[in-house]
């Protein structure tokens, strides 16, 4: 109870002091309180986005496989990736027969057109050709959507997406109408339920229209991407190594050349995102540790200049008992609460930027206990690293000099 009791005591002529000497105590929290501000913005905002990456990702499943011509990330030279063969209906058909871990094979095809309504219209909205199959997340919000019987007999039936309908319809119900899109009437059979943006493609500005209308409306000379939900994701490497096994068949790759196909997933997105924030966070804690030095410094200045100021009262406190630890606790918890006292401003101020950008642009900021835990660890760390010298130097003093001293 007494060390308590020290301690306590310690922390008010902390405060005290701050409170005493205002300008000053502005000066020297001001270090600390850039250096945290820099740190808690940065990873709210950082963490704010991987939520809502994550989000997205999974919303797009991250159980399925992309068969495709192009790699999503690669080093190598895209003109290697654009010689390659175009991925066709043949592809789709063998996965479909051969593929005992998928759980679902879809092709789809795209190309950009203006979609038309009345008077209203939207233009470079993303033309999808693909079948019944269903093997993403996304689900009509109105009406149906294609279905077998659309697709076998290449009826002229279409799916829009919500911002689609929004922009086209505004008040109107939208299901049972007719859109032009390319100069082709089609009618809106249904609308997707809002999806938002995935790496600066907004999944909502879309239309579906079954593969077969597609080919003979816009042409066959481009290449197919197949969907691919696995059965399992525990068998995530299996189903690859069974979907590459089955086309190198198909397509007749030699033995010992490599695959003339990429097989991709949203994992590699996220190893990719994962990599570029990385690179941020350390960035934000780089800026935040110089700033906390400069603090630091600053705290040790004042510190100093405390000890000096109070020289007469540490001779006192000696003659009539204090030990050694005694004065060098009293130093130390002054020096951390000062830190500290900074270091919470810091992270007030943190994520109220983080809250503040999240405002006024489309960026999330999120805040969580350890990023918290974080500013105020680095702040008592900066204290206690910055205090220990003045803190030993008042704990050295000769009390006798002590009482003497002018």
């Amino acid at each position: 109870m007494a060390f308590l009791a020290e301690i306590w005591e310690a922390v008010k002529l902390a405060l005290f002091s701050l409170k005493s000497n205002k300008m000053r105590a502005f000066l020297t929290l001001l270090g600390i309180i850039i250096g945290v501000t820099t740190v808690i913005g940065i990873i709210s905002l950082t963490q704010g986005l991987d939520k809502a990456f994550g989000e997205q990702i999974s919303s797009l499943g991250s159980d399925v496989l992309y068969v495709q011509k192009f790699a999503w990330v690669s080093g190598a030279d895209w003109t290697k990736f654009r010689n390659r063969k175009d991925l066709t209906l043949k592809e789709v058909e063998a996965l479909k027969k051969y593929s005992t871990l998928s759980a679902a094979v879809s092709p789809s095809v795209g190309t950009s057109r203006t979609v038309r309504y009345k008077n209203r219209s939207v233009e470079r909205v993303q033309i999808t050709g693909t079948d019944e199959v269903k093997t993403g997340n996304a689900f009509p919000a109105l009406g149906r959507d294609l279905t077998s019987f659309d697709v076998q007999n290449r009826k002229m039936v279409c799916v829009i997406g919500w911002e689609v309908a929004k922009d086209l319809f505004k008040d109107t119900y939208p299901i049972g109408k007719w859109v032009k899109i390319g100069g082709y009437r089609f009618n809106v059979i249904g609308v997707i339920e809002k999806q938002g943006s995935m790496l600066g493609f907004n999944l909502d500005q879309q239309v579906k229209i079954p593969i077969g209308v597609f080919y003979k409306l816009f042409g066959k000379h481009r290449s197919l991407t197949i969907t691919v939900k696995v059965k399992d994701p525990k068998f995530m490497e299996e189903t690859k190594d069974q979907i590459r096994g089955i086309l190198r068949r198909v397509r007749k790759v030699p033995l010992g050349k490599e695959d003339d196909f990429s097989i991709n997933q949203m994992d590699m997105l996220m190893d990719l995102y994962n990599k570029l924030t990385a690179a941020l966070y350390a960035a934000a804690i780089g800026v935040g540790a110089i700033s906390l030095v400069v603090g630091g410094i600053g705290i040790m200045n004042i510190m100093l200049v405390s000890v000096t100021e109070r020289t007469k009262e540490i001779g006192i406190r000696k003659a009539i008992g204090a030990k050694r630890r005694n004065i060098l606790t009293q130093f130390l918890i002054e020096s951390v609460v000062v830190s500290g006292v900074g270091g919470i401003i810091g992270i007030v101020l943190g994520f109220g930027m983080g809250k503040l950008v999240a405002t006024v642009s489309p960026l999330q900021a999120t805040v969580t206990i350890w990023s918290v835990m974080l500013g105020i660890g680095f702040s008592s760390l900066v204290g206690i690293f910055f205090g220990l010298y003045p803190a030993g130097k008042a704990a050295r003093l000769n009390p006798v000099d002590a009482l003497h001293y002018e």
